[in-house]
């Protein structure tokens, strides 16, 4: 099990599970593994969050880099995909993002990408935790990452030049104007809050925007894409076509249509295979899911002729799938949605420029794209924890087989720690609503040791 890498990269509460001085052990190896040990010099690209502590940590890795011999191109605040179109259209040797995400403002982490813009192997993340440990061994004999010296040092060079390109890239994506559509954003107050705006704007949309004054400690402070209340309301009051909430990296995005209502990553892949298969894209009539996502999304595909691919909880596990399989779509019921086409990784604002490709070429309200999407009553939980281990505690075991039973194999029950946060998640689906609810009730009460005698 890993130490400190989880789903999502190394994260943890900032100047306690991740200080200064891990971010500069981290690019001391990733300047040597991809330099030196090398035979060459290392390029790398690092963008960050609004988080407070994103300066401490880019500036801490920084060092380690440059004290290894790399350079290292600063793209300042950015959002995670637009790294990772960095790292693969300019040749870096590898991307580094600052950013825990849709976590709160005092979490920080580092997410690591190749120069693919891919998340890293877990062989190569490995390494790095056995070279933070003092593990890393080479013929039984720990391995020295010598510090460079003279004219070997390596520089910072301020490279927003490439998130100007990024944006451009963006932009060159959209086939037509969004003139006449009035669009709401929740950029967060995070990464996204600038490249959002002006990318919707060039396309003439008249956008309205919100979560877009970040201060350093109110990034996903009651906005963003997992909770998007202040959006729908925004949408209902002004009467907009669409809304977009994207999350504290930018990578992303759940949806709300023009009557308010949220339309959560199932909607998303429901809308684009379609979408796609009409304008000739979707490879192999087929899509990737994760088990997250709602039986009744995968029926209501298959109705439509349209297989699922369903895979584990992540969107490097999305796209590992996606290739494997062939297929040009796949997603998160979290709203992380991965277009082969143009992407390998989750790119928010690239998922809500294809909603609106799609919505533009349907000529017709937003909720009319989900005609024919008929989902399961389905319920979701996260449970704080101190000790991830509890969703595997007898307790927790004896509930889950009760609700189970108690559906006679027509819903299902997921519960799982999670790898980004000190939380148990809980996932609760059936055709009764009421019966979701109270199964899901009483599996939280087992996860916290709160159980009733009978």
């Amino acid at each position: 099990m890993n130490r400190f890498f989880g789903t999502d990269g190394f994260r943890g509460r900032a100047g306690k599970e991740l200080t200064a001085e891990h971010a500069f052990a981290v690019g001391r190896f990733l300047g040597w593994y991809y330099g030196a040990a090398k035979g060459k010099k290392c390029r790398a690209v690092i963008g960050k969050d609004t988080r407070r502590s994103s300066y401490m940590l880019e500036y801490a890795l920084a060092a380690g880099l440059t004290a290894s011999g790399a350079d290292a191109y600063i793209m300042h605040v950015t959002t995670t995909p637009s790294v990772a179109y960095a790292a693969r259209s300019f040749n870096f040797d590898c991307g580094i993002v600052i950013s825990a995400s849709h976590n709160a403002f005092g979490d920080n982490g580092i997410k690591i990408l190749n120069s693919s813009g891919e998340k890293l192997s877990d062989g190569v993340t490995g390494l790095i935790e056995d070279y933070l440990t003092g593990a890393l061994r080479s013929g039984g004999a720990a391995v020295e990452v010598p510090f460079a010296c003279g004219a070997d040092v390596g520089s910072v060079i301020d490279f927003v030049a490439g998130r100007n390109n990024y944006t451009a890239h963006l932009i060159s994506l959209a086939p037509g104007s969004l003139a006449g559509y009035r669009i709401g954003l929740d950029c967060a107050n995070g990464s996204a809050y600038n490249i959002a705006r002006r990318v919707f704007r060039a396309l003439g949309a008249k956008v309205f925007a919100i979560g877009c004054q970040p201060d350093g400690t109110n990034i996903n402070d009651n906005c963003g894409s997992t909770r998007p209340a202040r959006l729908r309301a925004l949408v209902r009051e002004r009467g907009l076509d669409a809304g977009f909430a994207f999350d504290g990296d930018g990578d992303r995005c759940i949806c709300v249509d023009e009557r308010g209502e949220v339309v959560d990553g199932d909607g998303i892949l429901y809308i684009l295979s379609d979408y796609l298969r009409r304008s000739g894209g979707l490879i192999g009539d087929k899509v990737v899911a994760t088990v997250m996502s709602n039986s009744g999304l995968i029926s209501s595909l298959k109705s439509r002729g349209i297989g699922v691919e369903v895979c584990g909880v992540g969107d490097r596990l999305v796209y590992e799938r996606m290739r494997d399989c062939g297929a040009a779509l796949g997603g998160e019921q979290s709203g992380h949605i991965i277009i082969g086409k143009v992407e390998n990784t989750g790119d928010g604002i690239v998922t809500a420029l294809w909603v609106m490709q799609a919505l533009a070429l349907s000529g017709g309200a937003f909720s009319h794209l989900l005609s024919g999407l008929e989902l399961y009553p389905q319920v979701c939980a996260s449970v704080p924890v101190k000790d991830k281990a509890r969703a595997a505690s007898p307790d927790v075991a004896r509930e889950v087989a009760r609700a189970e039973a108690l559906f006679n194999g027509r819903g299902r029950v997921l519960v799982r720690p999670s790898g980004t946060e000190n939380v148990v998640r809980v996932m609760v689906e059936c055709p009764d609503g009421q019966m979701c609810r109270e199964a899901c009730a009483a599996i939280v009460r087992a996860i916290k040791g709160d159980i009733c005698a009978e």
